[in-house]
Protein backbone atom coordinates (compact mmCIF):
# COMPACT_ATOMS: atom_id res chain seq x y z
CA UNK A 1 0.00 0.00 0.00
CA UNK A 2 1.73 3.56 -0.75
CA UNK A 3 1.22 6.16 1.76
CA UNK A 4 -0.15 9.78 0.70
CA UNK A 5 0.45 11.55 3.78
CA UNK A 6 -2.55 12.86 3.78
CA UNK A 7 -4.94 12.62 7.22
CA UNK A 8 -8.41 13.23 7.29
CA UNK A 9 -10.57 13.24 10.22
CA UNK A 10 -14.31 11.60 10.27
CA UNK A 11 -17.06 14.40 10.92
CA UNK A 12 -20.15 13.55 13.52
CA UNK A 13 -21.95 11.76 10.63
CA UNK A 14 -19.08 9.14 10.64
CA UNK A 15 -18.12 10.62 6.83
CA UNK A 16 -14.68 10.92 5.53
CA UNK A 17 -13.90 13.47 2.73
CA UNK A 18 -11.45 11.73 -0.36
CA UNK A 19 -8.54 14.57 -1.09
CA UNK A 20 -9.58 15.89 -4.59
CA UNK A 21 -5.72 14.92 -5.75
CA UNK A 22 -6.55 11.42 -5.51
CA UNK A 23 -10.12 11.04 -6.29
CA UNK A 24 -8.87 12.94 -9.82
CA UNK A 25 -5.62 10.67 -10.11
CA UNK A 26 -7.96 7.72 -9.62
CA UNK A 27 -10.68 9.04 -11.96
CA UNK A 28 -13.43 9.11 -9.25
CA UNK A 29 -16.12 11.41 -9.71
CA UNK A 30 -18.76 12.94 -7.42
CA UNK A 31 -21.98 9.93 -7.38
CA UNK A 32 -19.25 7.15 -8.37
CA UNK A 33 -19.93 4.03 -6.33
CA UNK A 34 -17.46 2.48 -4.02
CA UNK A 35 -16.86 -0.73 -2.32
CA UNK A 36 -15.59 -1.04 1.13
CA UNK A 37 -13.57 -3.75 2.13
CA UNK A 38 -11.85 -4.38 6.03
CA UNK A 39 -8.71 -5.70 6.24
CA UNK A 40 -7.21 -8.07 8.93
CA UNK A 41 -5.49 -5.45 11.07
CA UNK A 42 -8.11 -2.70 11.19
CA UNK A 43 -7.42 -1.49 7.54
CA UNK A 44 -10.50 0.06 5.15
CA UNK A 45 -10.10 -0.24 2.18
CA UNK A 46 -12.20 1.90 -0.49
CA UNK A 47 -12.35 0.36 -4.22
CA UNK A 48 -14.05 1.88 -6.81
CA UNK A 49 -17.30 -0.82 -7.67
CA UNK A 50 -17.39 -1.63 -11.37
CA UNK A 51 -21.17 -3.49 -11.72
CA UNK A 52 -19.70 -4.52 -15.73
CA UNK A 53 -16.50 -5.96 -14.01
CA UNK A 54 -18.89 -7.90 -11.85
CA UNK A 55 -20.17 -9.74 -15.07
CA UNK A 56 -16.71 -11.22 -15.24
CA UNK A 57 -16.73 -14.69 -17.25
CA UNK A 58 -20.39 -14.14 -18.64
CA UNK A 59 -18.98 -10.70 -19.92
CA UNK A 60 -16.21 -12.85 -21.91
CA UNK A 61 -18.29 -15.34 -23.22
CA UNK A 62 -20.81 -12.36 -24.60
CA UNK A 63 -17.97 -10.88 -26.52
CA UNK A 64 -16.87 -14.14 -27.96
CA UNK A 65 -20.38 -14.47 -29.01
CA UNK A 66 -19.83 -11.25 -30.88
CA UNK A 67 -16.65 -11.78 -31.92
CA UNK A 68 -17.99 -15.18 -34.01
CA UNK A 69 -20.98 -13.24 -35.33
CA UNK A 70 -19.71 -10.25 -36.49
CA UNK A 71 -15.83 -11.55 -36.93
CA UNK A 72 -14.67 -8.14 -35.69
CA UNK A 73 -13.04 -7.33 -32.56
CA UNK A 74 -15.29 -7.26 -29.56
CA UNK A 75 -14.97 -5.53 -26.61
CA UNK A 76 -16.91 -4.62 -23.46
CA UNK A 77 -15.49 -1.95 -20.96
CA UNK A 78 -16.64 -0.54 -18.40
CA UNK A 79 -15.68 3.19 -17.02
CA UNK A 80 -12.35 3.00 -16.82
CA UNK A 81 -10.87 0.03 -18.90
CA UNK A 82 -11.64 -2.74 -21.73
CA UNK A 83 -12.87 -5.93 -18.90
CA UNK A 84 -13.52 -7.91 -21.85
CA UNK A 85 -12.13 -8.47 -25.53
CA UNK A 86 -12.70 -11.25 -28.33
CA UNK A 87 -10.64 -11.10 -31.26
CA UNK A 88 -7.60 -10.98 -32.70
CA UNK A 89 -5.05 -9.10 -31.22
CA UNK A 90 -7.39 -9.02 -28.04
CA UNK A 91 -4.41 -9.01 -25.43
CA UNK A 92 -3.50 -5.39 -27.24
CA UNK A 93 -6.81 -4.11 -25.66
CA UNK A 94 -7.79 -6.09 -22.72
CA UNK A 95 -7.14 -4.17 -19.25
CA UNK A 96 -6.05 -0.81 -21.66
CA UNK A 97 -7.40 2.50 -19.68
CA UNK A 98 -10.69 3.31 -22.22
CA UNK A 99 -9.90 6.24 -24.53
CA UNK A 100 -11.95 9.06 -25.18
CA UNK A 101 -14.09 8.14 -27.91
CA UNK A 102 -15.63 5.17 -25.12
CA UNK A 103 -15.70 8.42 -22.86
CA UNK A 104 -17.77 10.32 -25.17
CA UNK A 105 -19.79 7.66 -25.66
CA UNK A 106 -20.85 7.15 -22.58
CA UNK A 107 -21.20 10.69 -21.66
CA UNK A 108 -23.66 11.40 -25.07
CA UNK A 109 -24.92 8.29 -23.90
CA UNK A 110 -25.76 7.04 -27.69
CA UNK A 111 -24.37 4.85 -30.72
CA UNK A 112 -21.12 6.08 -32.36
CA UNK A 113 -19.44 4.61 -35.58
CA UNK A 114 -16.12 5.84 -36.77
CA UNK A 115 -15.25 4.61 -40.27
CA UNK A 116 -12.19 5.16 -42.38
CA UNK A 117 -10.27 6.79 -39.29
CA UNK A 118 -7.28 8.34 -40.77
CA UNK A 119 -3.41 7.83 -37.92
CA UNK A 120 -4.55 11.05 -36.54
CA UNK A 121 -7.83 10.17 -35.82
CA UNK A 122 -6.63 6.34 -34.83
CA UNK A 123 -5.32 8.13 -31.79
CA UNK A 124 -8.06 10.81 -30.90
CA UNK A 125 -10.63 8.11 -31.35
CA UNK A 126 -9.33 4.92 -30.03
CA UNK A 127 -11.29 2.58 -27.79
CA UNK A 128 -8.11 2.66 -25.03
CA UNK A 129 -6.30 5.57 -23.82
CA UNK A 130 -3.18 5.60 -25.91
CA UNK A 131 0.20 7.70 -26.16
CA UNK A 132 -0.27 10.83 -28.06
CA UNK A 133 2.27 10.06 -31.17
CA UNK A 134 1.05 6.22 -30.93
CA UNK A 135 -1.63 5.25 -33.18
CA UNK A 136 -3.76 2.33 -31.98
CA UNK A 137 -4.17 0.89 -35.89
CA UNK A 138 -8.24 0.84 -35.18
CA UNK A 139 -9.78 1.90 -38.93
CA UNK A 140 -13.09 1.74 -38.23
CA UNK A 141 -15.33 1.05 -35.24
CA UNK A 142 -18.73 0.96 -33.38
CA UNK A 143 -19.12 2.28 -30.22
CA UNK A 144 -22.19 1.79 -27.76
CA UNK A 145 -23.01 2.74 -23.78
CA UNK A 146 -24.42 0.47 -21.48
CA UNK A 147 -26.76 2.34 -19.76
CA UNK A 148 -28.34 0.84 -16.34
CA UNK A 149 -30.86 2.96 -14.13
CA UNK A 150 -30.17 6.16 -15.98
CA UNK A 151 -26.02 6.08 -15.27
CA UNK A 152 -23.72 4.91 -18.53
CA UNK A 153 -21.31 2.60 -16.50
CA UNK A 154 -20.01 0.85 -19.91
CA UNK A 155 -19.41 0.29 -23.50
CA UNK A 156 -19.67 -2.61 -26.30
CA UNK A 157 -17.50 -1.84 -29.19
CA UNK A 158 -16.81 -3.54 -32.12
CA UNK A 159 -13.60 -2.50 -34.29
CA UNK A 160 -11.48 -3.79 -36.70
CA UNK A 161 -7.69 -3.39 -37.81
CA UNK A 162 -8.56 -4.46 -41.56
CA UNK A 163 -8.74 -1.67 -44.21
CA UNK A 164 -11.74 -1.33 -46.56
CA UNK A 165 -13.93 -2.62 -43.60
CA UNK A 166 -16.77 -0.33 -42.82
CA UNK A 167 -18.86 -0.78 -39.88
CA UNK A 168 -22.88 0.06 -40.51
CA UNK A 169 -26.24 -0.26 -39.19
CA UNK A 170 -25.88 -4.17 -38.66
CA UNK A 171 -22.97 -3.67 -36.55
CA UNK A 172 -25.01 -0.81 -34.26
CA UNK A 173 -27.37 -2.79 -33.87
CA UNK A 174 -25.13 -5.83 -32.73
CA UNK A 175 -23.49 -3.04 -29.93
CA UNK A 176 -27.07 -1.58 -28.88
CA UNK A 177 -28.52 -5.20 -28.70
CA UNK A 178 -25.14 -6.13 -26.54
CA UNK A 179 -25.39 -3.59 -24.45
CA UNK A 180 -28.76 -3.39 -23.67
CA UNK A 181 -28.58 -7.41 -22.64
CA UNK A 182 -25.98 -6.23 -20.43
CA UNK A 183 -27.83 -3.92 -18.94
CA UNK A 184 -30.85 -6.01 -18.13
CA UNK A 185 -28.37 -8.33 -16.63
CA UNK A 186 -26.58 -5.93 -14.49
CA UNK A 187 -30.48 -4.12 -13.49
CA UNK A 188 -31.49 -7.76 -12.21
Amino acid sequence: MKATGIVRRIDDLGRVVVPKEIRRTLRIREGDPLEIYVEQGGEIILKKYSPVNELGNFAKEYCDSLFETSGHIALIADREQIVAASGAGKKDFLHQPIGMAVENVMEGRRTETHNDLSEAKQVRLAPVQTEADTPIGVLSQVLTPIIVEGDAIGAVILCTRQPGIRMGDTESKLTETAAGFLSKQMSQ
